[in-house]
């Protein structure tokens, strides 16, 4: 063999080589098959929004650590929304409007745009829930007026000093971050297996996260429900205490999902798969425990949420100080990422979510749930992208029968029970 021929051959095997290298580290890249199908994302961006909360970390890290790149997805923007009504706003003009094309964004609000309940001039506008987030994590704080009551899991002591002080003249408030969002659910479950009635017995406002210390520092509301970090900002400037977190009220609730216009998934598929890789991955690297320093690094940066990152490590890290002399250490009710199936979007999540939306009037009674979640829940999707990933997907779209605090049991089979042990009549 000539020396020429010996370095031509050499250089085609290694071209060869590097091609299947290329070839592999596509098909991680771009999930279920769509390489061998000569399919890589028909864009190489998506504009998403996300709130300065620590359960929005899967997308901080898959944008800070290039795992949207590494998914061939370079591009995506990931861009800080003032509340969770311009997030929706933004989600109804759609990046083309000069809006954004999915979200961090509460579970129940897919639904609740999709069904028009709450866009403008009742416009449904599709929505898809790709993923969720995160489970659990969020708290319900309390101002520090009321820290002589012992107001915690149980709220009938908040009862008794919510009547005090409105015998008094004053204004009793509670604050949540969107009408039938997810912690406007949590709070209003814990008021009313308390006796306090949301809509009757305490004024229910609307706050954005980011200025909840501050409405409470001047006297705006008497509870909040958020995620962190604005719980123990509450505590560091001394302004009240976390009377419970909300995995006490049912452990491993689902929180947070990532969200998607309809639109914009049916027109670019791919995309879609390559967008959902990524933040898979992102998730699974958020919950490794050698990652949480690091991680309460970055949801910290200016960027992102703009809070020290001490003010965010701690409860990451399962360590509660709840500001009323209660501490934990190693919570079993910390923010789980990945861990026990957190990433999938489990229908019967979704169902609990439209029936409390149907128990406090966010949608009508006659609202036909299954129907609307086959539209909005892609747990199709999810599957697909994580058998691409080599992740086992749960066997069922269904977590089963889920137990409360309070005792309360809600069979996904049958909705209408837990309704009714709640003192609610049937409803379709």
């Amino acid at each position: 063999m000539s020396s020429v021929e010996h370095t031509t051959r050499r250089g085609l095997l290694k071209g060869a080589a590097g091609a299947l290298s290329l070839a592999a580290a596509s098909r991680v890249a771009l999930p279920g098959g769509a390489f061998a199908q000569g399919a890589g994302p028909e864009v190489k961006g998506a504009k998403l929004g996300f709130i300065a909360l620590t359960d929005a970390a899967p997308l901080f890290v898959a944008k800070e650590k290039g795992i949207f790149a590494k998914h061939g997805m370079p591009d995506v923007e990931v861009l800080k929304q003032a509340s969770w009504g311009t997030t929706r706003d933004n989600l109804v003009l759609g990046s083309e409007g000069n809006g954004i094309d999915g979200a961090h964004i509460l579970t129940p609000m897919p639904y609740l745009i999709s069904a028009g309940r709450v866009t403008q001039n009742n416009v449904p506008v599709p929505m898809y829930i790709l993923a969720r987030l995160n489970l659990a994590g969020q708290c319900i704080s309390v101002a520090k007026e009321h820290m002589g009551d012992k107001v915690a899991l149980d709220a009938k002591p908040f009862r008794a000093a919510l009547e005090r002080k409105k015998a008094s003249g004053k204004s009793v408030k509670a604050a949540m971050t969107f009408p039938g969002g997810t912690h406007d659910l949590w709070i209003r479950y814990w008021l009313a297996a308390g006796g306090i009635d949301p809509d009757r017995d305490i004024e229910t406002i609307v706050v954005p996260p980011p200025q909840m210390v501050a409405n409470m520092k001047v006297g705006t509301m008497d509870c909040f429900c958020v995620c962190e970090p604005w719980n123990e900002q509450l505590i560091t400037q001394g302004i009240g205490y976390t009377a419970l977190t909300t995995g006490e009220l049912w452990k491993d609730h689902p929180e947070k999902a990532l969200g998607m216009r309809a639109a914009w998934v049916d027109k670019y598929p791919n995309a879609a798969k390559a967008l959902l890789a990524a933040v898979m991955e992102a998730q699974q690297w958020c919950d490794k425990p050698e990652n949480r320093d690091e991680l309460a690094g970055i949801v910290a940066k200016r960027q992102w949420i703009n809070v020290p990152a001490s003010d965010v490590v701690k409860r990451m890290k399962g360590e509660f100080d709840y500001g009323d002399g209660r501490k934990v250490a190693n919570s079993p009710h910390i923010m789980k990422y990945w861990a026990d199936n957190a990433s999938y979007p489990f229908k019967s999540h979704d169902l609990w979510f439209l029936t409390e939306d149907i128990r406090w009037g966010k949608f009508d009674a006659q609202t036909d749930t299954k129907a609307l979640i086959e539209k909005v829940n892609r747990e199709d999707i999810w599957r697909e992208v994580a058998k691409g990933m080599g992740v086992t997907a749960p066997a069922s779209t269904s977590r089963g029968k889920e137990t409360f605090f309070d005792g309360k049991v809600f069979d996904p089979a049958d909705p209408a029970a837990y309704l009714g042990s709640l003192g609610i009549k049937k409803v379709a």
